[in-house]
């Protein structure tokens, strides 16, 4: 019997790597199983696609299709320099792939994967066609009680992010793209609550990341003695890490053998760094840096505990691989992928203001100085991470899709 086809724009999907480039990959891998997929996504990335395909024929019938601007043209454009400008470029040129291979396939569903901002262009073709959306964010913002405490630039990037998203919110362009929707997954319910009533019908809370269960294996190979926490992410003023310092320096003076392992590079360094010298926690915070996919997940499995005070929706793979290596997770509720940790193998803490988030951060880091509690947690961790595989999330996003297209 012939397969539902399906177009996906993915404009970031790749093999062997995290993040959102990361989810555009698993749900791709995901979806074959199910559908015809013929997928979009950049020139850069056929490299490593290609010969991962040749290594797995059991995915040799999902069609790739490949663009990019010519170098000459995007020559601006380096890493995450200029992303937002070249992928709204990339949207418009690549409209005529979409709607010639749509036409030409017989295709009538467009599925907009990545970059999954409800904010950034979407094919005007694929957008009038059955049309599933997301995961989307991207409507969240970071209120000015945390926001005042960043460097300079960082916080006039949050100041205008939140003009950004009201002026968004009640823009014709917005309104139009989400109202013609058929389903839109929404990665929280910040970003649902703030879409067109309309529109809100056809939206569903749905997280774009699940446990990638082969993780689970990899056992410590160091010993070490007091608390160890590890904060993963690029070091961006939203992703909260001095909030994770000043609760580690706050934890310290009950029990001083408390160390904080930062990894990931980023503008806000400098801040930090600075931060935990005047706070006198220097020794007890080390900064990483950027460290290769094997180092990461041994880090991982070292630490005691996962620190996510990210404000918003990130570092969200971090916290399943958390999940799945059996790690309690501490993280700020972004009423997203936050309602996956329960109470008995994380502690997940409400948004209020800053003061009683550094608090709430401190105190719970100090109760999992029990070493018997974490590995109670740990152990109901793995349990859970068993039941929200990446298999299991291939048959929630199958059912989702048939129930909004039929």
């Amino acid at each position: 019997m012939s397969r539902l086809k399906i177009f996906i724009s993915a404009y970031a999907c790749e093999p062997g790597l995290g993040s959102e480039i990361g989810v555009g990959w698993h749900w791709v891998l995901e979806m074959s199983r199910y559908f015809e997929l013929w997928v979009l996504t950049r020139e850069s990335n056929r490299g490593s696609i290609e010969p991962w395909i040749k290594e797995h024929p059991e995915y040799g019938g999902i069609h790739f299709l490949y663009f990019d601007l010519p170098k000459w043209a995007r020559f601006w454009k380096k890493g995450l320099r200029g992303v937002r400008t070249y992928y709204n470029i990339w949207q418009r040129l690549t409209n005529r792939i979409v709607r010639s291979t749509m036409r030409d396939n017989g295709i009538r569903i467009f599925h907009h994967l990545t970059y999954g901002n409800a904010l950034w262009s979407v094919s005007s073709y694929g957008s009038r066609q059955k049309f599933i959306w997301g995961p989307i964010g991207g409507l969240e913002t970071i209120p000015e009680d945390f926001s005042r405490h960043y460097a300079r630039k960082s916080r006039l990037i949050e100041s205008i992010r939140r003009f950004s998203v009201k002026s968004a919110c009640k823009s014709p362009a917005l309104k139009r793209r989400a109202c013609r929707a058929d389903l839109i997954l929404c990665k929280t319910e910040l970003t649902r609550n703030l879409l067109p009533a309309k529109a809100q019908e056809n939206a569903v809370l749905f997280t774009d990341v699940a446990t990638d269960t082969s993780v689970a294996s990899i056992a410590p190979t160091e010993a070490h003695t007091g608390l160890c926490c590890l904060a993963v992410g690029r070091l961006d003023a939203w992703r909260g890490f001095d909030i994770a310092i000043e609760a580690v320096a706050k934890a310290i003076e009950t029990y001083p053998e408390i160390r904080l392992g930062i990894m990931g590079k980023g503008v806000d360094r400098d801040r930090l760094e600075s931060l935990a010298k005047k706070l006198g926690v220097s020794e007890n915070v080390i900064f990483l840096g950027s460290v290769p996919p094997d180092d990461y997940l041994r880090l991982m499995a070292e630490t005691d505990i996962v620190l996510n005070p990210a404000l918003k929706e990130g570092a969200v793979t971090v916290s399943f691989d958390a999940m799945a290596l059996g790690k309690p997770l501490v993280a700020l509720d972004t009423t997203g992928y936050t309602r996956y940790f329960k109470p008995d193998f994380s502690i997940v803490i409400p948004r209020r203001d800053r003061n009683h988030v550094v608090s709430d951060f401190a105190n719970a880091i100090l109760s999992l100085t029990d070493p018997g509690l974490r590995h109670k947690m740990g152990e109901k961790a793995k349990e859970e991470a068993c039941n929200i595989s990446w298999h299991h999330h291939g048959e929630e996003i199958r059912d989702i899709i048939l129930h909004a297209i039929n």
